[in-house]
């Protein structure tokens, strides 16, 4: 939740800078959201190989 209030604040702020003209401090602002975003690397798990009942 703090998070999306965190997200949220920054969107507002801006788009606060951008009305006022400041548009370079409005997309620092957006750019900072996110390169502090860090995504976890998926691996994949092998699969089991699925057989039908009764079939061999």
């Amino acid at each position: 939740m703090k998070k999306l209030l965190k997200k949220l604040e920054d969107v507002y702020a801006a788009a606060a800078f951008a009305e006022a003209g400041e548009h370079e401090t409005a997309k620092e602002i957006m750019r900072e959201e996110t390169r502090d975003q860090k995504r976890k690397q998926i691996t994949k798990r092998p699969r089991p190989q699925l057989r039908a009942s009764g079939k061999k």
